[in-house]
């Protein structure tokens, strides 16, 4: 099949990219930046989702979608909600728009296992709202769907915003072992190699309009983590949980996502509705 990766020269992105060229597909890649580590055999188009002319020329003749452009991080998210809205939300709908103008066959859209929890701040909230845009467009204009949401991934050519990079960065270049969470803290990791299998796997039609968590099996506690890696490279220094607050990151297991309950509020003698109505009869009378 012909696919392209929209934020292709991101982390997960750039894996899946690869991934889908392995298993035979001719693959294009979507982004503001090239990445240097794009195989040759696959084609870059650099542009910003939010300029509509690149995106309908990057996306053409494409049979099937993948989208990882977004603002990603939860830290960064948390400092800047207006371009958070502009890539998670409104970049989405660009895209899907292309969709529905090229005919694509399926849209795949990266989210986040915080979308449908109470942690995550603006991210999650501009994730759940992306969700929502995609289940309701790909509804009303017949275009199949598949939402991916990724739980924490590690691995190759990770950046140093990633947790367990930000971790070994500091074992490596500080001989210490700090982690920003609580010492309770648990993680299902799952490698970005396996992840992206996981995203082939995907372009099955038997994964059409569902909702799918990509994650590792296992829970791993961060205190067992840290313990393995202090004894492995026999680390002198003591542990340190630096017990951030305010981080919008989930602790053990992201809380489930409730709607918010209303309850009903009333003037205690409202206005006749015929009266209403016959009032604005007389309105649109004075006009004519």
């Amino acid at each position: 099949m012909k696919i392209i990766v929209l934020g292709g020269s991101g982390f997960i992105g750039l894996h899946v990219a690869n991934a889908l060229m392995k298993a035979n597909h001719t693959v294009k890649i979507f982004d503001i930046r090239k990445n240097k580590k794009i195989h040759r055999n696959i084609n870059f188009y650099k542009g910003n989702i939010n300029k509509k002319k690149k995106l309908m020329l990057a996306m053409k003749n494409s049979d099937i979608v993948f989208n990882f452009a977004a603002l990603a991080d939860i830290d960064v998210a948390r400092n800047k909600p207006l371009e958070t809205v502009y890539s998670n939300i409104a970049g989405t709908i660009n895209i899907l728009e292309a969709c529905k103008k090229l005919k694509i066959k399926k849209i795949i859209h990266a989210s986040s296992i915080y979308a449908n929890s109470k942690e995550g701040g603006y991210y999650a909230i501009s994730k759940r709202s992306a969700e929502d845009y995609i289940e309701e467009f790909c509804k009303l204009n017949k275009l199949n769907f598949t939402i991916l949401r990724f739980g924490s991934i590690y691995g190759k050519d990770a950046d140093k915003n990633n947790g367990i990079q930000r971790i070994l960065n500091h074992l490596v270049k500080k001989k210490a072992l700090v982690y920003r969470g609580q010492r309770q803290a648990s993680r299902k990791y799952i490698n970005v190699e396996d992840a992206a299998i996981c995203c082939v796997k995907t372009i099955n039609r038997k994964f059409n309009n569902k909702y799918l968590n990509i994650t590792g099996k296992k829970t791993i506690k961060m205190i067992d983590l840290l313990n393995k890696l202090s004894k492995d490279f026999k680390v002198k220094r003591k542990i340190k949980f630096l017990n951030e607050k305010n981080t919008s990151h989930y602790n053990v297991t992201p809380t489930p996502y409730k709607i918010k309950k209303s309850s009903n509020l009333y003037i205690a003698k409202e206005k006749n509705f015929y009266s209403g109505i016959r009032e604005l009869i007389s309105l649109e009378k004075g006009k004519i």
